[in-house]
């Protein structure tokens, strides 16, 4: 039997739109006359006085002809069983009060019928219409969805089921009950049961599953065998989805998302597309709304450039600032294929929501200054966000040489092609890691730092590599904004614990103590912008990045949350192993944000503004000058030297190393 209901099913839906219009609308002109004759049964009670044929017919060619047409336009008709809802229940009332209404009407105005109509029979016919019509879409629905024999305990496979991984959904609202039939309908799992908050819903049925409160997830686990859960709660609060994870975090379920409603409505997701947690919700800490007039201050009707803008963070800032209603905005990136990606993915934005922005992708470097100065002039741009930088600590700890033209001579000629071409805001993306740095890296972003905080109290500067001596009227308002890691960026450790984990370990943390604060990447750029648009020139601006995560507990965290344990002194039969790999170069143990103590909220809640040493322009000049020169020459030691003396707080730990330069020293004359 339920073969064939199978081979049933699979036949109907494969037939074509047309073809199921008409089974739809032939069975509905069934349950006209069966719903009227009904009508006529329950008045008269008697089967024997019933007859189409005696009087009648008129009535029951007369019912379909009304009916059928108020369906169509009712659009009962385009409504997909499988997905059938309220709204098109709520249409289905509509049309048949509608319909009854008419053949009310048709039967007042037909005084000379061959037979009698009782009254009652037109208010019998319509809630008998109702209920066959609405009645029998449901149970086509449930047909469809193929679990129409299933009741209050789903969890008893049927055929079709068997070897599904079975699911509890942490969340009985709307979205769990989506993701409940989108589950149901991709037969890759099998929902088992909901979890719920909500005192006044437990233990009862929701969609065919039983209802479990949080503090009965174990007997969940006894009853269905559930050896996962996925979380619908798109609308909770990060402290609260952290509060669950936390609670979670002794059973033996591997913990996954659905995505959120801003997702959902971009389509960019799908209901059933169910993913890793996300870190943020490990974190715990809710992002604080923007603040309008800040984000859109240097943005809003403005001609705007990223720089770096197919990186983690530059590609962040085009997003946020794309919805800020730039007049111009300009993609400045080396990378040919970061530029086309991110280049790709905003002109999608642009036409699906029909944004009058000209989006305008270059290619070049920042350490062409020329180049820079001539684009700035010819699009007349107002705001630069300089987010073009080698941040990867360890990959610049071994190539000094880049590390230092990039980060330092491409900060110092986007700075002054800025200053050169009259742009009105700067905007300096930083880290923490360019306070009291370990590595050169942090030294270099310190270095970036300082370029702007000397220019920025110079009038009319003599620029660097200017052998004319021209000063040049300072017009442009220099910000720095200075944060911690972002969470999914570019080398970041979040996504290489869960490859490591999904490959059955062993994770490896390079020390138990090590300590990082991290942000999401929207959360960040957001800030960077209201930052920038607070900036009154050579400010330092600090983002609060809330309390720093331990590394090594978030590793064990994010292993026990895919069901797995942590193989331990404590216990030696865990799933997966943690280790411990050391230090890397120029790493440190903790990162800071503040150089020294001296620091001033702001008017954002988040921000605040830190008022640290500098040179003066034409001291730091020098410096430049001959930091260049050592890094022309392969002279690091000098060029350490030349950090440790204008970077406040550099300890450097090791020898310093480029691998270039490496290679040149022991190479043979005979090479």
């Amino acid at each position: 039997m339920l073969k064939f209901a199978d081979q049933l099913r699979a036949q109907l839906v494969c037939l074509p739109r047309r073809q199921k219009r008409l089974v739809q609308v032939a069975m509905d002109v069934v349950l006209v006359w069966v719903s009227l004759w009904l009508a006529f049964l329950v008045r008269l009670g008697d089967v024997d006085r019933v007859s189409p044929f005696d009087g009648h017919l008129w009535l029951f060619l007369l019912a379909p002809l009304i009916s059928i047409p108020l369906f169509i336009r009712f659009g009962l008709y385009r409504a997909v069983m499988r997905y059938l809802g309220n709204d098109a229940l709520i249409a289905i009332a509509k049309a048949v009060t509608l319909s009854a209404l008419i053949l009310a009407l048709a039967v007042y105005l037909y005084r000379d019928a061959p037979a009698l109509i009782p009254r009652s029979m037109v208010l019998n016919y319509w809630w008998l219409s109702i209920m066959l019509i609405g009645g029998l879409r449901l149970v086509m629905r449930q047909y469809f969805m193929g679990d129409w024999f299933s009741a209050e305990q789903p969890y008893k496979l049927n055929n079709r089921e068997a070897g599904l991984p079975a699911v509890a959904i942490y969340g009985a609202g709307s979205a769990g009950n989506q993701l409940a039939a989108a589950l149901r309908m991709g037969r890759m799992m099998r929902p088992v049961a909901f979890i719920d908050d909500d005192a006044n819903i437990a233990n009862r049925i929701i969609a065919g599953l039983r209802v479990y409160s949080p503090r009965h997830i174990q007997q969940m686990i006894d009853d269905t065998g559930a050896a996962e859960i996925l979380m619908a709660l798109p609308s909770a609060s990060r402290v609260r989805r952290r509060e669950i994870l936390e609670a979670l975090e002794q059973y033996p379920l591997h913990v996954r998302t659905v995505p959120g409603f801003m997702d959902l409505a971009s389509g960019r997701v799908k209901v059933e597309d169910v993913q890793e947690v996300d870190i943020a919700d490990l974190l715990g800490r809710d992002a604080v709304p923007p603040q309008r007039e800040l984000f859109e201050r240097c943005i809003r009707g403005q001609v705007v450039m990223v720089t770096g803008a197919g990186g983690s963070i530059g590609s962040e800032l085009c997003r946020q600032i794309l919805g800020s209603g730039p007049k111009t905005l300009l993609l400045f990136e080396h990378s040919e294929f970061n530029l086309y990606a991110i280049h790709s993915e905003l002109e999608q934005r642009i036409r699906r929501e029909s944004l009058a922005v000209r989006l305008v992708p270059i290619l070049g470097s920042v350490r062409n200054q020329q180049r820079q100065v001539e684009l700035l002039r010819v699009w007349d741009v107002n705001t630069i966000y300089h987010a073009a930088a080698y941040k990867h600590v360890p990959m610049v700890e071994h190539n000094i040489a880049e590390g230092v033209l990039n980060n330092v001579l491409g900060s110092l000629y986007t700075a002054q092609a800025a200053l050169k071409a009259g742009v009105e805001n700067f905007v300096l993306i930083s880290t923490d890691k360019a306070v009291r740095p370990t590595n050169v890296m942090g030294s270099t972003k310190r270095l970036a730092e300082m370029v702007l905080q000397a220019l920025s109290r110079e009038t009319a500067p003599i620029l660097f590599g200017d052998k004319e001596g021209v000063h040049q009227v300072n017009k442009t308002r220099f910000t720095m904004v200075r944060f911690g890691n972002v969470l999914g960026s570019s080398g970041s450790v979040i996504p290489r614990f869960y490859e490591q984990i999904r490959k059955g370990g062993p994770v490896t943390v390079t020390h138990p103590n090590i300590t990082r604060y991290f942000m999401t990447i929207p959360e960040a750029a957001q800030l960077v912008i209201q930052a920038g648009s607070m900036g009154q020139g050579g400010d330092v601006f600090v983002l609060d990045m809330g309390q720093p995560v331990k590394i090594a507990e978030l590793a064990e965290r994010m292993i026990n949350l895919t069901g797995l344990s942590v193989c331990s002194d404590d216990n030696p039969k865990g799933d997966i192993c943690i280790e411990y790999t050391g230090l890397r170069p120029g790493e440190k143990l903790y990162e800071e944000l503040l150089i020294g103590e001296n620091v001033i909220p702001t008017e954002h809640p988040m921000i605040m503004r830190a008022n640290e040493e500098h040179l003066p322009w034409e001291t730091f000049k020098g410096v430049v000058s001959q930091l260049l020169n050592a890094v022309e020459q392969d002279d690091y030691d000098r060029v350490r030297q030349l950090l440790r003396e204008t970077v406040s707080g550099y300890a450097p730990e090791g020898e310093i190393v480029d691998w270039m330069h490496l290679r040149r020293s022991i190479r043979k004359p005979s090479e």
